[in-house]
């Protein structure tokens, strides 16, 4: 598959995710957020654990015990808590620096250096979101800012370390995505139950968006997003993140019938120019580092081999 094909793919994932914020608003009960992030994640996690049929080993019960806890366990509690407490599309810009922590985070754990283009880039991208929330602008909660601030931390620092860590021998993306949203959901839970009791009584609405949320906003979503971080860089994939809130506005003024002024429609332009622009490539200096991934035990030998054979000339 094309490089072209593969980005578009990935970009179905923010897509998706920018309609969380009608579906939780509209359908889900309110001030759940632990238990609406358990109902997203852990359903989800073993569908696809069941379709995978491919457990952890060895290390990698840590890692995507780290994994799921930064991309979902702590990002999921985090996002729904910013939705409940903030105007949708204010929670959207706020976690719109999401870009701009993995261009940081980039340069100390893959070795790619930031590039003036690539902070030009994640500015644009956050000043265009606030564009198109500006009319939602009024008294923050302080709380829900913090909480949006967080979960944009936690998922860029998972976005970042999936790129570095790779995927173990002979495991496809959908085994990664099952690990990740089953570790998840188990760290939710205690914390749902405890926190906020007993499940809420559900009705038709409610139940229909958890089961969107778990199989297409979440399984298949997060299938595609692990898909792209293999195929791609971080900084190419986390700047599709301002699709997110665009399909919010677009969802808002499509299904709720909130109005778009001139002015969301420019920061609208902006934004997605901005994401256009971060999947272009480094070049020179500001090349991105090689995609991390794990070699079998096949390749490693392989490699070893041709070293010793072509000799320390080419060891320097």
């Amino acid at each position: 598959m094309n490089r072209a094909a593969t980005v578009l793919l990935t970009a179905l994932a923010p897509v998706s995710w920018g309609t969380t914020y009608a579906v939780t608003t509209e359908f889900l009960p309110a001030d759940r957020p632990l238990f609406t992030g358990l109902m997203r994640a852990l359903p989800a996690g073993l569908v696809l654990l069941a379709l995978a049929r491919v457990l952890p080993r060895g290390i990698w019960w840590g890692k995507a015990a780290v994994l799921g806890a930064l991309n979902i366990g702590a990002f999921f509690p985090l996002l729904f808590l910013s939705a409940y407490r903030l105007p949708g599309g204010m929670a959207a810009v706020v976690g719109s620096v999401g870009p701009l922590f993995v261009v940081g985070l980039s340069a100390v754990l893959l070795g790619q250096r930031p590039t003036t283009r690539s902070v030009l880039t994640g500015v644009v991208a956050a000043f265009g979101v606030s564009l198109v929330v500006l009319k939602a602008a009024g008294a923050l909660d302080v709380v829900g800012v913090l909480a949006a601030l967080a979960s944009a931390a936690s998922m860029s620092t998972g976005t970042v370390l999936t790129k570095r860590w790779g995927r173990p021998d002979g495991v496809g993306p959908l085994a990664l995505t099952a690990w990740q949203l089953t570790a998840g959901g188990l760290l939710i839970a205690p914390l749902a139950f405890l926190v906020e009791g007993a499940p809420p009584a559900l009705d038709g609405p409610a139940i229909g968006g958890y089961l969107y949320l778990a199989l297409a906003n979440t399984a298949v979503a997060y299938w595609l997003w692990f898909r792209g971080i293999g195929r791609l860089t971080a900084t190419q994939v986390t700047f599709l993140g301002p699709l997110s809130p665009l399909t919010a506005a677009v969802v808002g003024w499509a299904a709720l019938g909130q109005a778009l002024t001139p002015v969301q429609l420019v920061g609208m332009g902006l934004a997605f120019g901005a994401t256009v622009a971060g999947q272009l490539r480094q070049r020179a200096s500001g090349a991105p580092a090689a995609p991390v991934r794990s070699f079998s035990s096949a390749e490693r030998n392989a490699r070893k081999v041709s070293m010793d054979v072509t000799g320390p000339a080419l060891r320097r």
